[in-house]
């Protein structure tokens, strides 16, 4: 079979910019140089795995050896994925097209329980078998690492290894050591085994787990002497690892599209359903230092104009005023602004907020968790109503006109008066709102989500509410934040329900997972591809109920699925807290009270590291300001969009050009307002998948001194560039006409290349005959014909699809002329603001659908002004 190139079909789906690599600081080697081919997978949309932290860390520390080619790989869209079928083509990374059963190790990022049917279709697509016992001796290792692998025995048969814990050093020992099994060709057995040997790293097929009559598991039994418990790995010190600064700029616009920086790790707060607080311990803090050497290097490498800190509770940073002050202060005059994530309630303080809002006014978040303050202790969260009034009352009086709240339904001993203590918690926080804004109406927005019991956890033990009861209280808190004209926006229990059952889940469920991938369950995450009818058919057919997962309550003697894999929080401390929790008893923060005896900390590698309250701080240097007497110049730069950035939509290629102004260091003037935008200007948009070599665009650039060459601004934008985006020539000429004031548009629409690759099935009746694109090849005096007509024609009435919706139009009005050439391709003419593209032009005319009239590759050759 021929080998297709999957890139000329990405006409066909949507974001085709999520297939095509190749952005900046993305590393492509050459493979015959290397020993070792990493698959890093993300089994999520790209804009989600591209917004992931840790996948860009990974990917930094792995290609940072010359032996190991790390590329990526993302879960395709469903429409995508029906074109991989269809063409019977396998799923391949990014960087160098390498299909998944080609590589050594694949390496799955699991986040999140929802996620897995996207990991099977991953593997499936791939050509990597499904169960890690039917893979041949040199197939692919398939790992899994992230929070989900606290508890991975749902889907244990899928997987070779899980690594428990922190991944920069222990990715590259398990690379090491596939590697070198590898060069003296062991057997898989052996491979595993050493794998097995480092800390950290969990191997499934080591472990039987027997189960009793009442279903419970009666023992979990090791079947290697020596490997009875898997601990999970941890980084004594952040400030040991080398600096990650060169994340990936994604072409496609992402979840979090900014600048982010890992401040800690760890939370020693001991929020008693907090997953991640449990797991992650200890709390370590990177210097101050170290953050704004890393902010400073990736802000330089990437073009990003926001930054984001990042951690588990941002605000408890110890030297967070500190920190937050020295980045304004080094950053503010180049419009650079700073989100923190989800704050906790009491660690905003107004010094915070208002070197925040210096640049832009990014969005605010706050978890309050539970509306009473007896829940709110029970869950060892220990903040107070005056205090979350307080921070409401800083941001609104600041400037800020919106503020998202986080609650959850559901938490043991919850009662009706809970939730209805939410909406008057609500009410009173609006209250505060209005009275601390001037000027204009706050926005309060309640986001609740149904609370999920997880491994690890002090609630560990306990059921989570039944579907009937989330939904019965959600709408019971809708129709009471309704009457005080407040917004709510709810996660879909349904999927709590799902994930749920997967949260807690034994190897049994693996066979729900594979009955619901078979019936096209994907992106269970995404509330418009979730089926819920679907799994509960999938847990009915595979003999398993979802009620014996979630609703009911675990013993203390039950023997629990995870009970292998230790995080370092013994059992003791988590049965003591869920004691504690029914008694309403706090547990102090023990990086700043006393040691809670959770287990985690051995007090000499292992333990608390916050940075010294007195720790010596170089205060960054100052940005310089903005002279008042700043020049501006005014530049019209003509551009080229060849190769697969031809991919980008009119929007990400602007935000690709406006990166590299500021990798380049050439200054944008900005707008004012509450939101500045550099002052730019494009042509009329290309049609996506469309190349061109006369684009054009007008900016105003800002500079200090004397008026900056032309030449110079060319040279150091080419430079920073994604490949296949050129500046051909920098002019500054009065500009009198904007960069979109073009007559008439000419391009070349290559029908030669359309017809080797368009399959000849794709028939339609013509003049009385089946006449495909296969046909027409053959016929070019026939194309000739079809063309006189079009041009003989008073009128050519067509249908097009313009914003989703299909409208009849003349074509005839929009073309001056058309040429076919003797290479087989055409040179069309069409007039501006036509509405009409070449394509619907192709269609039309030759009688094909539109399309296969959307995969013929067109150049637009100049602008006629």
């Amino acid at each position: 079979m021929e080998e297709i190139n999957i890139k000329d079909y990405l006409s066909l789906v949507r974001k085709p910019s999520r297939y095509i690599g190749g952005e900046i600081n993305s590393v492509k080697k050459d493979l015959s140089r290397t020993a070792l081919k990493f698959g890093l997978g993300f089994p999520d949309a790209y804009e989600l795995g591209m917004s992931h932290l840790g996948l860009q860390v990974l990917y930094q520390t792995l290609n940072s050896r010359e032996a190991i080619a790390c590329e990526r790989v993302f879960a395709p869209w469903p429409d995508m994925e029906r074109l991989l079928r269809d063409k019977g083509e396998r799923l391949k990374t990014l960087e160098s097209g390498i299909p998944l059963n080609c590589l050594d190790i694949m390496g799955f990022s699991l986040q999140y329980e929802l996620s897995y049917t996207n990991v099977l279709n991953m593997l499936d697509l791939g050509g990597i078998a499904l169960l890690s016992g039917q893979r041949p001796e040199n197939g692919p290792f398939v790992i899994g690492g992230g929070p989900a692998a606290f508890n991975p025995e749902p889907v244990a048969a899928f997987f070779d290894a899980f690594l428990l814990g922190d991944g920069e050093e222990a990715a590259l020992e398990i690379a090491d050591c596939v590697m070198e099994g590898r060069k003296n060709k062991e057997t898989r057995g052996s491979i595993l085994k050493k794998l097995a040997s480092i800390e950290g790293v969990y191997v499934p097929e080591f472990f039987e787990v027997l189960y009793k009559e009442d279903s419970t598991i009666k023992e979990i039994k090791p079947l290697v002497e020596g490997y009875k418990f898997v601990r999970k790995r941890t980084i004594p010190d952040l400030n040991a690892l080398p600096l990650p600064t060169r994340p990936i700029v994604p072409f496609a616009e992402t979840i979090h599209d900014r600048c982010t920086v890992e401040i800690s790790r760890g939370c020693t707060r001991g929020c008693r359903f907090c997953q991640a607080g449990m797991i992650y311990r200890p709390a370590r803090e990177r210097s101050a230092q170290n953050i704004i050497k890393i902010i400073d290097e990736t802000l330089k490498a990437t073009g990003y104009d926001e930054v984001s800190l990042l951690s588990l509770s941002t605000g408890d940073y110890t030297l967070i005023e500190t920190l937050i002050v020295g980045l304004m202060r080094r950053f503010s005059c180049e419009r650079i602004a700073l989100s923190l994530p989800s704050l906790r309630v009491g660690t905003l303080s107004p010094t915070v907020a208002g070197e925040i809002k210096k640049v832009r006014k990014t969005g605010f978040t706050l978890a309050v968790e539970a509306g009473s303050p007896r829940l709110r202790c029970l869950i060892n969260k220990g903040i107070t109503e005056q205090d979350l009034l307080a921070a409401i009352e800083n941001i609104f009086s600041l400037g800020w006109r919106s503020v998202k709240l986080y609650f959850m339904l559901g938490l043991p001993t919850e009662t009706d008066k809970d939730v209805e203590d939410i909406a008057l918690l609500a009410g009173r926080i609006k209250k505060a709102a209005k009275t601390a804004a001037i000027g204009f109406s706050p926005q309060i927005t309640i986001s609740v989500a149904s609370f999920i019991p997880k491994a690890h956890t002090p609630f560990q033990w306990t059921a989570q509410i039944p579907l009937d009861e989330a939904k019965k209280r959600q709408a019971a808190l809708g129709k009471r934040l309704s009457s005080l004209g407040i917004e709510l926006k709810w996660h879909d229990a349904r999927m709590s329900e799902i994930e749920g059952a997967f949260s807690r889940g034994d190897r049994r469920v693996k066979d729900a997972l594979i009955a619901a991938f078979k019936k096209g369950a994907r992106f269970d995450g995404w509330g418009d591809c979730f089926d819920f009818n679907l799994w509960q058919e999938a847990f009915k057919e595979a003999g398993l109920s979802v009620d014996f997962y979630c609703h009911r309550d675990r013993g203390l003697d039950e023997t629990l699925p995870w009970e292998h894999l230790l995080t370092g929080a013994t059992k003791e401390f988590l049965h003591d807290e869920w004691q504690k929790s029914l008694a309403l008893a706090e547990t102090p923060d023990c990086k700043t009270g006393v040691c809670s005896s959770c287990g985690i900390c051995d007090f000499k590698k292992i333990r608390n590291r916050p940075v010294k309250k007195d720790a010596p701080f170089a205060d960054p240097a100052p940005c310089a300001p903005r002279a008042a007497s700043m020049k501006v110049f005014k530049k019209r730069l003509r551009f080229s969009k060849t190769g697969d950035v031809r991919f980008l939509s009119h929007l990400e290629m602007g935000s690709a050009i406006q990166r590299a102004f500021k990798r380049a260091g050439v200054n944008l003037r900005y707008s004012g307002g509450f939101h500045p935008k550099p002052r730019l200007s494009f042509s009329q948009a290309l049609p996506v998948g469309t190349e061109s070599l006369d684009e054009c665009m007008d900016v105003e650039i800002e500079e200090g001194g004397g008026k900056p060459e032309n030449s110079v601004i060319m040279e150091r934008l080419n430079t920073t560039l994604p490949n296949g985006l050129k500046i051909l020539e920098v002019s500054d000429e009065a500009l009198k006409d904007s960069a979109a004031s073009a007559k008439m548009f000419e391009y070349y629409v290559f029908l030669n290349r359309f017809f080797d690759k368009l399959s000849s099935t794709d028939k339609t009746k013509t003049s009385g005959e089946d006449t495909g694109p296969g046909a027409l090849k053959a016929v070019p005096l026939g194309i000739d014909g079809l063309i006189r007509d079009f041009l003989g024609s008073q009128t050519f009435i067509a249908e097009i699809e313009k914003g989703g919706a299909v409208k009849k139009i003349d074509l005839r009005p929009a073309v001056s002329a058309i040429e076919l050439t003797e290479d087989m391709a055409l040179k069309i003419s069409i007039n501006e603001g036509s509405g009409v593209r070449p394509e619907h032009i192709v269609s039309a005319v030759f009688g094909i659908s539109r399309q296969a009239a959307s995969l013929v590759p067109v150049l637009k050759i100049r602008a006629v002004h």
